[in-house]
This record gives structure tokens, C-alpha cells and sequence, in this order.
């Protein structure tokens, strides 16, 4: 068997359990997506479903657990993937830039530092590189999430919610300068 042969049959594989651990959580496929294209592409999702107007969005977390002494370790990514979310509490503000993927630059925006978030349902998937898992399940919120994680939360509700908010100033409002100490 040759390699593209073992990587296409790693792949069928792979989306035959996706398949039954929809079927398993018993919720839609497309309620999955954000969650799907989380674990394969990175980052932060949401999506509104066009039938159902059900507001979906997928939250990514990473801990790194590291062992100096045996000077190993893993970081262990969490997503965790609302349906329809409501934000209950914020807290604090970051100013930060950010770049998202439907406009061409970075953006200086205003972040909450914690959110407090709910869900009609939650769903929480822990990717474990140490031991090639994906751990799912239906968990209970409200959640608080901190920093970059509610940094992830504003920016995925505010396409949610096709909210801009106030106009932005970008990297190029920014000016260079020389710190001689």
C-alpha cells in the first residue's frame, strides 16, 4: 500500500467517527461545523444556520502542560461549541489588534479581559496530541472564559450578531519609534 493510499484511508476513518459522534451527541451536522472546522483548520468559528436560524459558535482554548524536569510536555486545545450563545456578564478591556479573515488588515479593537457565556447546549472537545484522542461531550454552563479565550468570544458573537461596533483605527494609524534605553 503507498502512502497516498494510507493517508486517504486515515481519512475516510477519521470522518466515518465524526460522523458517528454527531450521530452519538445527537445533534444536525451542520450544528458540528464550527466544531469541525476548528479541529481542522484552527482558530474560532460561528455560523448561523440558514433553515433553523440556530447561532453556532466554537470557542478554542489551549493549556500546555510541560514537565521541567523531564523537560516534556503537550498542550492540550479545548473547544468548546455553543449553540445559540448568550453572553452574560463582561468584564474589563483589552485594547489589542486583531485580524480577521473578511477584512485585508489588523484591526485595534476593544476586548472584554472575562466573559461569563451560555448556551442552549454546549459541547466541549479536548484534543489530546499525547494520546491521539478527542474527548466529547454535553457539559453545563455558564462558563467564565479569560483573556485571549474571551478576547475569541467577543470577536465570533460580534459576527453573530453582524455588529461592527465603533470605527476602528489599523496597524498603519500606528508610528515607529526608536527606544534607546
Amino acid at each position: 500500500m503507498d502512502f497516498l493510499e494510507e493517508e486517504l484511508k486515515k481519512k475516510l476513518k477519521f470522518n466515518l467517527q465524526e460522523q458517528e459522534i454527531i450521530k452519538k451527541l445527537g445533534i444536525k451536522h451542520e450544528v458540528f461545523l464550527p466544531l469541525l472546522f476548528s479541529l481542522k483548520f484552527g482558530g474560532n468559528w460561528s455560523y448561523k444556520t440558514k433553515k433553523d436560524s440556530v447561532r453556532l459558535m466554537a470557542i478554542k482554548d489551549k493549556v500546555t502542560r510541560y514537565d521541567p524536569e523531564e523537560k516534556l510536555g503537550h498542550t492540550l486545545e479545548t473547544i468548546y461549541l455553543f449553540s445559540n450563545p448568550v453572553v452574560l456578564k463582561e468584564e474589563g478591556r483589552v485594547l489589542r489588534l486583531e485580524k480577521c479573515s473578511e477584512k485585508q488588515e489588523r484591526e485595534i479593537v476593544k476586548r472584554p479581559y472575562k466573559v461569563v457565556i451560555d448556551g442552549e447546549d454546549i459541547i466541549k472537545a479536548v484534543l489530546d496530541p499525547s494520546s491521539l484522542k478527542i474527548r466529547v461531550k454535553h457539559i453545563q454552563g455558564p462558563l467564565t472564559l479569560e483573556g485571549s479565550t474571551a478576547y475569541g468570544v467577543s470577536h465570533e458573537m460580534d459576527h453573530l450578531n453582524e455588529s461592527e461596533g465603533e470605527e476602528r483605527k489599523c496597524l498603519w494609524d500606528f508610528s515607529y519609534e526608536i527606544n534607546d534605553s
